[in-house]
């Protein structure tokens, strides 16, 4: 619409001018009362932490030499993965370092100590992230490789992809030069015995390695046998962030099942301007919330601390039905391992190398 200047058409354009300002103004309160400031974070001092799964873990059915033998090896990962940060290499080789030694291991449910498929098979899935690239590598459903962590890692840095399966995941490897072995390499007298005890109890469902809680519904049960999933997360002298996660999946798990492990944004996640995730737990529920990625969007749009963004996630998965946790570490040092079972297998390395390994709530 075009007004005559002159006159009463100048005093019109004078108040649609004012009407204009007026508006604007009350644009901006509005936008100024609902917008909230990040919340500004002081330094923190974590530089890496782990986990080896969440569940039914209880001191009074642990024995003593048992819990030692955990401990050892959550240690060891942690002083790998500080050793790599020391010697200036990325957090990227720490996560990967980590968790090496967590799937060498016959204790946690990842290479080595991966559960049987209701087929008598090990299955195992892993992913990992660079938080300043966002670069991700997955593998899912891989029976010969033998640390998959690599394989994931190898996915992001050689292939143009983001996530392989199966039988094309384990050619890639081969092609890549990692290192292969027989699926009996995998077999472990503790893991088979807990697949013929689930067959036994019920030969139609799967039992989750972490926890109790149990559905009528076809592939959702879920008895503890203390093992877990690991990850781990880590903050590099560049300032960069990563996270990794590795497991073996659900014993007696059936028809191809995938759970959030190798699937970015669900198991994993990492991004430089908030933080890096590995979760552990059913992981269905953490498919649904994409639990990883909704800590680093917490932070990022609603400028929650990440003790704050973390538990949030958590808290929302319980509501849900399911369990577990999740380790995270923000891009200024400060980390958080929330959970809602009554355990979880984590530890910490902080700048100055203080080691810390915690098991029960």
């Amino acid at each position: 619409m075009i007004y005559n200047l002159q006159n009463g058409g100048r005093r019109k354009m004078n108040n649609l001018k004012i009407c204009a300002m007026i508006i604007m103004g009350s644009l901006l309160t509005i936008s100024c009362k609902s917008y909230k400031k990040p919340v500004a974070m002081t330094e923190g001092e974590f530089v890496l932490a782990i986990h080896g799964g969440a569940g039914t873990i209880l001191k009074k059915n642990m024995t003593d030499s048992m819990e030692q033998a955990y401990r050892i090896v959550l240690e060891q990962a942690l002083r790998m993965g500080y050793q790599k940060l020391q010697e200036g290499k990325s957090s990227l080789e720490a996560v990967e370092s980590a968790i090496h030694i967590m799937e060498d291991s016959p204790l946690f449910n990842a290479g080595k100590g991966a559960v049987f498929t209701h087929d008598g098979h090990n299955e195992l899935d892993a992913s990992i992230m660079d938080g300043k690239s966002l670069a991700a590598g997955a593998v899912a459903g891989v029976t010969t490789i033998k640390n998959p962590i690599s394989a994931a890692k190898a996915v992001m840095e050689k292939s143009e992809h983001v996530m392989m399966v199966g039988k094309g995941a384990e050619e890639f490897a081969k092609q890549v030069g990692l290192a292969i072995v027989d699926p009996s390499y995998f077999w472990t007298k503790a893991r088979w015995g807990a697949l013929q005890k689930v067959r036994k109890d019920d030969s139609t469902q799967t039992q989750l390695d972490h926890d109790q809680k149990q559905s009528s519904r076809l592939g959702i049960i879920n008895k503890d046998a203390k093992f877990g999933t690991v990850g781990c997360v880590a903050l590099d002298k560049a300032g960069n962030l990563a996270a990794g996660t590795s497991t073996g999946g659900m014993t007696n798990k059936k028809f191809g099942r995938v759970g959030d492990s190798p699937i970015i944004g669900a198991g994993t996640y990492a991004n430089n301007n908030t933080c890096a995730v590995s979760c552990t737990g059913w992981g269905e529920y953490y498919i649904r919330t994409v639990a990883a990625y909704s800590v680093s969007a917490l932070m990022e749009y609603k400028g929650e601390h990440v003790d704050q963004a973390s538990r949030q996630v958590i808290d929302r998965i319980g509501e849900m039905g399911g369990n577990g946790g999740m380790i995270a570490l923000d891009k200024n040092g400060h980390v958080a391992m929330p959970f809602n079972t009554a355990g979880m297998y984590r530890g910490t390395v902080t700048k100055d190398g203080k080691i810390t390994v915690e098991i029960y709530k």
